[in-house]
C-alpha cells in the first residue's frame, strides 16, 4: 500500500507507520509504501496524523504516452473492483516530461474503464466527483505508472471536528506534522499565541492523548463500499482505546480576533476536549511568562492570503514578547518570509524547510535562555542541545584566531562573550541607522572628516602614503627614520650620532678576528 502526505513529511509518517506495525516501510517522494493486511488498511486510514489518502495498488506498467495507459487500464478485470451501477472518479498525479496534462491522463482512464463495461455488459457506470462509490488514483512518474484504488476516500486531513475556520486556515495534517517535528509528545504546556481556529492546538491534544484522529470523521472511507468490506473489523478498530493515555499539563490558546476565538472554541467543543484546551481573547503584545515550563508552536500572518498592515511589527513584537516572556521556553514559528524572520531578532538553532500549499516557507525552532547572554554563556549552557558523546568530554585549551597565545576554556568563553556582545551592538546600530539615516550620516562625519586628519586611502591601498606617481602625501624624511634591507629596527645612519646595524660581512669578520685572538 501507500501512503500520501505532504512534502518534508515523509519521515514523521513512516515513524509512525513503523508504530502501527507495517512491514517494509520505504519513503518516496510525498509518499511512503508499506505492506499489511486488511487490518493495516482500516488502522492506517483510522489512526495516522500524518497521512492524505492510502492508496492499494491493483496494476504497475510502463507507459509512454496516453494511448499506453487507455491500454493497459483497459486490460485490468473491472468487474472485481466496479459494477455498473456503482459511480467511480479518477484522479491522477504526474512527475513526468512525456505527460504533461494530469486532466488528460485522467481522462484517458474513465474512457478505459467505461469501454471495458461498454464492450463486455452493454452498459458503463457513471462518473461522479463527488461522493463516488469507488475512487481511483493513477501515479505516473516518469514512465512508470502506479494504478490504484484509493480506500480513504475523501482526504484524511478532514478530520471532521473543524466545522468552521478563519481564512487561511492550517491544514490538519500539516500542523500534525509540525508538532511531531518539535518531539513534543505531551511532556509539558503547549502555547499557541496566534491559535486561529485552533487546529495546531486540536492536534496537539490528539497527540499528547495519543487518539486517533478518525474518531471524528463523519465523511466514512472508500473501503466501506467495497464488496470485501469488513464492518465487525472496523467497530473493533474504532471502538479500541487502549492505546491512549492520559495528558497531565494544559494547553492555552490565545488571539486578537474575537472571531477566530470564537471559532476555535466550538471546534474544540467538537472535539470534546474543552477540559485538556483553554482559549482566551489577548493580543501578543499582551503575552506573558507562562507559570509552567511550556513550547510554543505558532503560524503567524504570512502577509500572502492574510492582509496585514504592520506585519513586520507583528514579528518584531514576537521576538520581544520572547525574550521579555518565554524565557527557559522552547518556540517554534513558521513562517514564509525571510524579512519577517528577521525581525524576530533571535538565531534560531534549527531550520526545517516545508511546503505549505505552494509556499516554500521555514519551520524554525528558537530557544530562549533566562538572564543576558553573558551569564548565559558563563553557566556553561549551550543555544542548542548537547550531543551525546560530548558529555563528560574534558575541555581543552583553545587557541585564539591571531595565535597570541593559549587561552583556558573560561577566557575562550569570555572571549566569545565578547565577539557575541559587539556583533549584537553593531546590529542595533544598524538597524537604529536603516530607520533613521542622519545617524549613519552623522558618524561618517565624525570619523572621516576631509580637514587634514589624516590621508585618505584609496584603490585598496591600506598604506597612508604614496609611492611615487601617486596622488598622496609623502612621507617626510624627519617623520621617522626609514627601514631598509628588511631591519624592522630604528638604528642610525651614517654621522648621525645614532647605533648602526652591523652587516653581515662586517659580522662575518669580527667573528673570524675573535676567533683568532682565542687561539
Amino acid at each position: 500500500m501507500i501512503a500520501k502526505t505532504f512534502q518534508g513529511l515523509e519521515e514523521i509518517l513512516a515513524k509512525e507507520l513503523t508504530s502501527l506495525g507495517a512491514e517494509n516501510v520505504e519513503i518516496g517522494k510525498r509518499m511512503v509504501s508499506f505492506t499489511g493486511d486488511k487490518r493495516m488498511m482500516y488502522l492506517t486510514n483510522f489512526s495516522l496524523h500524518t497521512a492524505l489518502r492510502i492508496l492499494k495498488p491493483i496494476k504497475q506498467f510502463e507507459a509512454n504516452n496516453a494511448d499506453e495507459v487507455y491500454e493497459a487500464v483497459k486490460s485490468v478485470e473491472w468487474s472485481d473492483y466496479l459494477s455498473v451501477d456503482q459511480t467511480f472518479a479518477v484522479e491522477s498525479t504526474i512527475h513526468s516530461e512525456e505527460f504533461r496534462h494530469s486532466m488528460y491522463v485522467s481522462y484517458k482512464v474513465k474512457d478505459a474503464i467505461a469501454d471495458y463495461f461498454r464492450e463486455k455488459e452493454g452498459n458503463r457506470p457513471s462518473v461522479s466527483v463527488k461522493n463516488p462509490d469507488v475512487s481511483l488514483n493513477i501515479h505516473i512518474n516518469d514512465n512508470q505508472c502506479t494504478l490504484s484504488l484509493d480506500s480513504s476516500g475523501s482526504s484524511l486531513h478532514r478530520r471532521g471536528y473543524r466545522a468552521e475556520t478563519v481564512e487561511a486556515p492550517l491544514n490538519e495534517v500539516l500542523a500534525a506534522g509540525l508538532i511531531m517535528m518539535t518531539g513534543w509528545q505531551g511532556e509539558c504546556d503547549l502555547i499557541d499565541p496566534m491559535c486561529g481556529s485552533g487546529t495546531i492546538l486540536i492536534e496537539a491534544a490528539l497527540i499528547a492523548k495519543n487518539m486517533a484522529p478518525g474518531i471524528f470523521r463523519t465523511d466514512g472511507y472508500a473501503f466501506e463500499k467495497w464488496p470485501d468490506f469488513d464492518k465487525d473489523l472496523l467497530e473493533s478498530i474504532y471502538n479500541d482505546d487502549s492505546q491512549e493515555r492520559e495528558f497531565e499539563h494544559h494547553i492555552y490558546g490565545y488571539d486578537n480576533n474575537p472571531k477566530a476565538v470564537a471559532t476555535a472554541r466550538g471546534n474544540v467543543k467538537r472535539a470534546s476536549l474543552a477540559r485538556t484546551i483553554s482559549l482566551e481573547l489577548r493580543d501578543m503584545k499582551e503575552f506573558v511568562q507562562p507559570e509552567e515550563k511550556s513550547i510554543m508552536i505558532t503560524n503567524p500572518p504570512y502577509g500572502e492570503r492574510i492582509s496585514s498592515d504592520n506585519l513586520l511589527q507583528l514579528y518584531a513584537t514576537i521576538g520581544e514578547r520572547l525574550k521579555h516572556a518565554f524565557v527557559d521556553g522552547q518556540a517554534w514559528i513558521l513562517s514564509y518570509r525571510e524579512e519577517c524572520f528577521e525581525q524576530i531578532g533571535l538565531k534560531p538553532t534549527r531550520k526545517i524547510p516545508v511546503l505549505n500549499g505552494e509556499l516554500e516557507c521555514s519551520f524554525r525552532e528558537y530557544e530562549i535562555f533566562s538572564g543576558k547572554y553573558v551569564q548565559f554563556r558563563e553557566a556553561g549552557e549551550e543555544l542548542s542541545k548537547p550531543k551525546e558523546e560530548n558529555k563528560n568530554t574534558e575541555e581543552k585549551p583553545k587557541k585564539r584566531v591571531s595565535h597570541d597565545k593559549w587561552l583556558t576554556p573560561e577566557e575562550h568563553r569570555r572571549a566569545e562573550i565578547e565577539r557575541y556582545e559587539r556583533a549584537e551592538a553593531r546590529k542595533k546600530r544598524m538597524e537604529e541607522e536603516r530607520l533613521h539615516p542622519e545617524l549613519k550620516a552623522e558618524r561618517e562625519k565624525r570619523f572621516r572628516k576631509d580637514d587634514g586628519d589624516r590621508p585618505f586611502r584609496k584603490d585598496g591601498d591600506r598604506k597612508p602614503f604614496r609611492k611615487d606617481g601617486e596622488r598622496k602625501p609623502f612621507r617626510k624624511d624627519g617623520d621617522k627614520p626609514f627601514r631598509k634591507d628588511g631591519d624592522r629596527k630604528t638604528f642610525g645612519k651614517k654621522g648621525d650620532g645614532k647605533p648602526r646595524r652591523e652587516s653581515y660581512p662586517e659580522r662575518k669578520k669580527r667573528e673570524q678576528k675573535e676567533k683568532q685572538s682565542e687561539s
